[in-house]
C-alpha cells in the first residue's frame, strides 16, 4: 500500500478510549527494543513517526495509527520491561490483554521478535497466548540484516521451533534498514483486515 496519510488518534489505557467505527485493525506486539517502531515506521514510509526510544519500555499506552483511513495500527507496550515496577507489569499485561481478547475489530496481531536471538520465554507466551484465543498471528523476524542471508533459513527454523509455530504459520524475515521484507508483511495486512 502506498502510504500517505497517517495520524496517531488516540494512545488508550482503557477499552473506552479506543478509536470509534469500523476500521479494521492489526496490532503489533513484541518485546521492548524488538524494532516495533521501525517496523511501524517503514510500512507507512516515515523517518520517525512511531517514536523510537533507546529506553525500552517507553510505550505504556495502546497507540492507534490510523494509516489511510483504511486500517488501524495498534502499537503494543512492548514486554519484557527491565526499568519498570511488577505493579506496573501487571497493569500493562492486564491492558494488552483486555485490549487483544475483547477487541472485534482486531484481524491479526504482528509478533515481532529478533531474529539473531531465540525467542525469549516472553516471547513464547505471548505466540502461545494469541494461539489461544486464535488470533491470526504473523511472526517478524527483524533485523534481519544483522545476520548474514545464508543463515536466515537457520535464524527461521530456530524461531518456529522456539516459538512452537506451525508449518503453515506465517514468517517473515524484516529489516529497516533494507526495507526487506516490507511488501510481504503489507501483503499479509491487506489479507488479514481485506484492504482493497
Amino acid at each position: 500500500m502506498e502510504v500517505h496519510e497517517v495520524e496517531l488518534t488516540i494512545s488508550a489505557v482503557a477499552p473506552k478510549q479506543y478509536p470509534k467505527g469500523s476500521l479494521p485493525e492489526i496490532a503489533l506486539a513484541g518485546r521492548s527494543n524488538v524494532g516495533k517502531s521501525s517496523l511501524i515506521n517503514t510500512l507507512i514510509n516515515r523517518k520517525a513517526y512511531a517514536r523510537t526510544s533507546s529506553q525500552p519500555g517507553k510505550t505504556q499506552t495502546l497507540n492507534f495509527y490510523n494509516v489511510e483511513s483504511q486500517v488501524y495500527f495498534v502499537d503494543v507496550p512492548g514486554y519484557g520491561f527491565a526499568k519498570v515496577s511488577k505493579k506496573a507489569r501487571e497493569e500493562f499485561g492486564k491492558m494488552i490483554e483486555t485490549y487483544l481478547s475483547t477487541r472485534d475489530r482486531l484481524r491479526g496481531v504482528i509478533l515481532l521478535v529478533d531474529a539473531r536471538h531465540d525467542p525469549s520465554d516472553d516471547d513464547v507466551s505471548m505466540h502461545e497466548w494469541l494461539a489461544y484465543y486464535h488470533i491470526p498471528i504473523l511472526v517478524v523476524a527483524t533485523k534481519s540484516d544483522k545476520i548474514a542471508r545464508g543463515k536466515w533459513n537457520q535464524s527461521e527454523s530456530r524461531i518456529r521451533k522456539g516459538l512452537g509455530m506451525s508449518s503453515d504459520e506465517p514468517f517473515i524475515q524484516f529489516s529497516a534498514e533494507t526495507k526487506q521484507g516490507k511488501d510481504a508483511v503489507w501483503q499479509w495486512i491487506g489479507q488479514q483486515a481485506e484492504l482493497a
